[in-house]
């Protein structure tokens, strides 16, 4: 027979389990960014891709004046230029590593990026779901010595 703080337990415990291996599928399975963003007058920004070798990534950006510089592992490299109307950048990564992206409105409209990116995921976040995994197998565990016997001090 269980008794009411193990199954309490038990309930918790599945609960933080499920939230885990739902974050851990879902980061495995989720590659591709979408972007689409507007950037009013003026306004710059910045993006930081990591991809592994192999990776395809598409970028159009769309406006009526903008300086872009890219700098990209392997053969993509563009130094701070301007641009008018739109730009599609269509690379692939040829080898792993970091792309970075710089852009600067300076049009007197809005600029609009929408791009497709397949980034590569951090590997800390593997570790992050196992604990979380862990920890619900651990409440469940503590749960379960409520039923054998109920511990001094509870």
């Amino acid at each position: 027979m269980l008794t009411k703080r193990t199954a309490i337990g038990l309930a918790a415990g599945g609960i933080i389990i499920a939230i885990g291996v739902f974050a851990l599928i879902s980061e495995i399975l989720q590659e591709t960014l979408e972007v689409n963003e507007n950037f009013a007058v003026g306004e710059a920004t910045s993006y930081q891709i990591t991809g592994n070798a192999g990776s395809h990534h598409v970028m159009k950006i769309t406006g009526e004046k903008f300086d872009l510089k890219v700098e990209s592992p392997g053969d993509l490299q563009i130094p701070k230029t301007s641009f008018s109307k739109e730009k599609t950048l269509d690379w692939t990564h040829t080898e792993d590593g970091q792309t970075k992206i710089n852009l600067q409105n300076t049009g007197n409209s809005e600029l609009v990026v929408d791009a497709t990116l397949e980034i590569a995921t951090d590997p800390i976040l593997f570790a992050y779901h196992f604990i979380v995994i862990t920890s619900g197998v651990v409440i469940i565990g503590f749960s379960m010595g409520f039923s054998l016997r109920k511990p001094k001090g509870f």
